[in-house]
């Protein structure tokens, strides 16, 4: 351990410079022997609260200038590497680890002689993470938490979607940017995308076998190994209060907003806001500008939350709900998720590639081929966690609408505004000629000028047709009904737009292409068929805000 004091110069004109109390690489011990490296930085005075964050991304030599402002406002900050990650000891264990050490951590900072025993903790994705694990377990000495753009659940956020489809892309670029021996060349990213079997893919990112993605692909069910695990399985048990950041086009919005409409349910302190940003929300989503007004005072908000959960000083007048409504692209405060006043529409699928309130009178069906050696590519939507490689947001989709292996419904003009906001769902009824396929549904704006923005999209795994439990194959020829969660949205349609729905069976490598057989490595081709009108009435669900707003 290394004990120094230094000076840390504010960037506000007129301030004076603070001598800070730096110890670094302090081995701090858990339950098991464990020693995890970690970072303290705090003012001379007395005894003062704590803001912690816990981090695989390495702690670094020295507080950053994104963390400063707590210990000039008269935190001690404290910075640490989790167990199995650079200076830290131990093997590196996401699926268990961050419970535990988090929660002896909190108990070693309230020991120390320069806190006062109260600890908040803040950071984005695995920081966030890193907090939900610690909430659930009750620590006395945590009073509040800001995770950003973290979501609750393994399985749903980090390796499977909603339908089943694993979250390839995001799985693999994180192991191939994080898990590599150091000094070691980054691989080329179709070298480990497009790998079968994806059971060796670890091997092809990272040049090893990666114990806990094994481990993952051994339970593609949502079984009892992930429920054991899952934080939004147990947020009952979270008493501390949660100001959580989301982004509509990240990856981990839908299960930021159900963990915070679920925590208001318990009656819990919970605030969430919601912005027009990818994973980082610091960076510009391409294909749009939001101008100044998309922006949001993340910090200030961190200042006011801790000085009142942990300083006791006054509570600011926090919206339960701050929520960016896209296509309005205006902000508004709600008092829940989804907003009071939303229903459940339904825009049916139609001959001739039309989407209409009324559904059509006689049974009729469209039909595309999907090669999964040709998949549809992805083109934003909500992704994670490199926007340089897999850029996020409301990208125009007319260069892939042309392709065959895609349905397009689109409604008439618009003659006035509609506005969503909460879940989107394609209902349909479909066959298919392989015994397990995918069918993915994206819901798109289109604009008078011919663009084509996408708003959310999903996909569903056919064999998890009756539940992510249940694995069903399928009879080829066989028609069955069909839900695909599409994902969440707050957006407004503007007059003189269209509703658009897109119908396929990929989106890659966002999920990993299914093969379209039972058999391992075997790669078909499937006959695919929609069906719509009759006794079969697909249909998109829009929740739609029927209210005025203001």
């Amino acid at each position: 351990m290394r004990k120094v004091a230094l000076c840390l110069i504010l960037a506000a004109a007129g301030r004076a410079d603070i001598a800070v109390e730096k110890q670094l690489d302090l081995r701090v011990p858990m339950r098991d022997g464990v020693h995890l490296s970690t970072n303290v930085f705090y003012k001379a005075g007395p005894h003062r609260p704590t803001i912690l964050v816990r981090t695989p991304y390495g702690k670094g030599p020295d507080l950053s200038p994104f963390y400063r402002g707590f210990v000039e406002r008269g935190y001690a900050f404290v910075i640490q590497d989790v167990r199995g990650r650079h200076d830290s000891d131990g093997t590196f264990r996401p699926f268990d680890q961050e419970g535990p050490d988090g929660d002896d951590t909190l108990n070693w900072i309230a020991r120390q002689p320069w806190s006062d025993g109260a600890v908040g903790m803040i950071g984005g994705s695995y920081l966030g993470v890193a907090q939900w694990e610690v909430a659930v377990r009750g620590n006395r000495h945590l009073k509040a938490i800001f995770p950003a753009v973290s979501g609750c659940d393994a399985y749903l956020d980090r390796f499977y979607s909603r339908g089943g489809a694993m979250k390839l892309g995001h799985r693999l670029l994180w192991m191939a940017e994080n898990l590599r021996p150091h000094g070691s060349v980054q691989p080329e990213l179709k070298s480990y995308l497009w790998w079968l079997p994806i059971r060796t893919a670890d091997r092809a990112a990272t040049g090893q076998t990666v114990d806990w993605y094994q481990h993952a692909l051994d339970h593609p069910t949502y079984d009892s190994f992930w429920r054991s695990i899952s934080v939004r399985e147990k947020l009952s048990r979270v008493s501390v209060p949660v100001f959580a950041a989301a982004g509509w086009y990240d990856n981990y919005a839908q299960s930021d907003l159900e963990a915070f409409a679920t925590l208001r349910s318990l009656g819990r302190t919970a605030h969430i806001v919601v912005g027009p940003w990818g994973h980082n929300m610091s960076e510009k989503v391409d294909g749009i500008d939001l101008g100044p007004a998309s922006s949001f005072p993340v910090r200030t908000y961190q200042y006011q939350w801790f000085d009142h959960w942990l300083r006791g000083k006054g509570m600011p007048t926090f919206p339960a709900a701050r929520i960016y409504f896209t296509g309005e692209n205006a902000w508004h405060d709600e008092g829940e998720w989804p907003p009071a006043g939303t229903h459940s529409t339904a825009l049916f699928l139609k001959s001739k590639g039309r989407l209409d309130r009324d559904p059509e009178r006689r049974a009729r069906n469209d039909r595309f081929t999907y090669n999964p050696r040709n998949p549809v590519p992805t083109r934003g939507g909500p992704l994670c966690c490199n926007a340089r490689i897999f850029p996020p947001g409301p990208l125009d989709q007319r260069a892939i609408e042309r392709r065959p292996d895609i349905l397009l419904y689109t409604g008439p003009v618009l003659s006035n505004e509609i506005t969503i906001a909460g879940t989107v769902r394609a209902e349909m009824y479909v066959s298919t000629s392989a015994p397990d396929t995918d069918f993915t549904a994206k819901l798109v704006d289109l604009a008078p000028d011919g663009a084509s923005r996408e708003v959310t999209d999903g996909i569903l795994r056919l064999r998890y047709r009756n539940g992510l439990d249940k694995r069903v194959f399928a009879h080829p020829g066989e028609t069955y009904k069909i839900a695909i969660d599409a994902g969440v949205a707050a957006h407004m349609f503007r007059k003189g737009h269209r509703i658009r729905l897109e119908i396929s069976s990929s989106n890659f490598p966002r999920f990993d292409r299914n093969l379209n057989s039972a058999r391992p490595l075997e790669i078909r081709p499937a006959k695919q068929t929609v069906y719509f009108g009759g006794a079969t009435p697909s249909a998109l669900m829009l929740p739609v805000l029927k209210r005025a707003r203001p």
